[in-house]
């Protein structure tokens, strides 16, 4: 009996699985993309916090902090525009689009003519220089000089459009332009002027030369004006004579005076300008808009073509050739790429200092995230944006990248240490932007 009772006990112990569940909780698991919805930052942060042993750290779409997202272009995308392009980064797309209308002069109210020194072709070899350095300054001056033309006319006038659908954030409706998109476009201006992409003498529409026609001789110059300077007699006073030749000199100055003028409305003359209307419309936006944007308005400018445009003086308007092949590509200078940089500061759940990109304060740390995408933005208090490019002045082996602009918005995450890596960051980019819009053709 001592047996059977022992084993009793052993029997209650032994108790199915069925009842040991009901008297400890349950676990509650979410799928990554639910646990990203309900703490946005921690999930960020745990994958930023990962050891370099486990592969980390990477963020949730598995680059690393100063990864970029691999580019695409297309250009001539749109038949009807003058040019046109479509780039997309990651999920981000967006189509560009240029189309060209003609300001009279009449419609400028307080028109300055160029100077002589923006007024040449660059295509012409420059005069008045000595040495390259020389003429690389002069070209250099041009370029200032018609890229101030172009901000003074706003000849370049760009409009960003969101459509509906392209994020969750813009639903279907008449809705009115959105802050992001006024922000976007007035940034995309105020780069376009800084940077002098475009070749501000493309856009000069200048009046054709006309063929020098013989003056008709008559009593004032010419032959007709010796025939009458002779004496009437023999018995002119010398008081006669000083009269006829201060008349001569007269005559002389008016001839001159008049011959300057026909050869000033002999040469060419800027009477119209060509204004480009660049609209951009994003069909996706998953974050850095602004690179996107940018990078796709550069590739539909490099693929603008105008057409062959003239002042006629008979007609007193701009006629326009409907030739394909005497139409003529946009010029622009360099490449000047933007690199968006998001700081994201989070919690460091290793419980560490090593391995991972950032100051530390305490278990606070942040990150510099390359091309932040939609998710990233949300969670960044500090944007930084940096503009290279090379001079394009010069050969390429000669040309040093360098930096145009940098904004910066919000936090003190990134000082000057962090500056220079991200430059250092932006010109591996402007490699890979060459070697895409390099592909695609001028």
């Amino acid at each position: 009996m001592a047996i059977k009772s022992s084993s009793a006990p052993s029997e209650s112990i032994n108790t199915p699985p069925s009842t040991t569940t009901t008297t400890t909780p349950s676990s509650v698991s979410f799928s990554p993309s639910t646990y990203a919805k309900i703490a946005p930052a921690r999930y960020l942060s745990a994958h930023l916090s990962l050891p370099p042993s486990s592969g980390g750290p990477f963020r949730p779409s598995g680059r690393s902090p100063s990864t970029f997202r691999p580019p695409t272009i297309n250009t001539g995308s749109l038949s009807n525009a003058f040019g046109s392009a479509v780039v997309r980064i990651g999920d981000t797309a967006c189509v560009c689009g240029v189309r060209g209308e003609i300001l009279d002069l009449k419609d400028v109210g307080d028109y300055r003519a160029p100077s002589a020194s923006s007024s040449f072709s660059s295509s012409l070899p420059l005069s008045g220089e000595e040495g390259e350095d020389g003429k690389r300054e002069a070209k250099r001056e041009e370029r200032r000089a018609q890229t101030e033309e172009i901000a003074r006319l706003d000849l370049l006038v760009p409009n960003l459009e969101l459509a509906t659908g392209c994020s969750p954030l813009y639903l279907p409706g008449n809705n009115p332009p959105s802050g992001l998109a006024q922000a976007l476009s007035q940034r995309l201006l105020t780069l376009l002027h800084t940077c002098g992409f475009v070749r501000g003498g493309d856009l000069r529409i200048w009046s054709r030369s006309r063929s020098r026609e013989p003056r008709a001789s008559d009593g004032t110059g010419g032959a007709a004006s010796s025939s009458s300077s002779e004496p009437s007699s023999s018995s002119s006073s010398s008081s006669s004579s000083e009269e006829e030749d201060d008349d001569n000199d007269n005559d002389d100055e008016d001839i001159t005076r008049n011959e300057e003028a026909d050869e000033e409305q002999l040469k060419p003359q800027i009477k119209a300008y060509w204004t480009l209307y660049i609209d951009i419309l994003f069909i996706s936006l998953d974050g850095n808009p602004f690179d996107a944007a940018w990078m796709c308005m550069l590739a539909a400018l490099r693929d603008t073509t105008l057409p062959k445009a003239w002042w006629d003086a008979d007609a007193e308007t701009v006629l326009c050739s409907d030739r394909v092949d005497e139409s003529k590509r946009l010029g622009t200078i360099g490449l000047p790429v933007a690199c968006t940089f998001g700081a994201f500061e989070g919690e460091d759940q290793r419980g560490d200092e090593g391995g991972a990109v950032g100051n530390v304060t305490g278990r606070k740390k942040h990150w510099i995230l390359a091309d932040p995408d939609a998710f990233e933005e949300g969670l960044c208090r500090e944007m930084t944006t940096v503009v290279v490019d090379a001079d394009g002045i010069g050969t390429e082996e000669e040309e040093e990248l360098k930096v145009l602009r940098i904004e910066k918005s919000g936090g003190e995450a990134v000082g000057i240490k962090e500056m220079k890596e991200l430059v250092g960051k932006a010109k591996v980019r402007w490699e890979e932007w060459k070697v895409v819009l390099d592909e695609r053709g001028k």
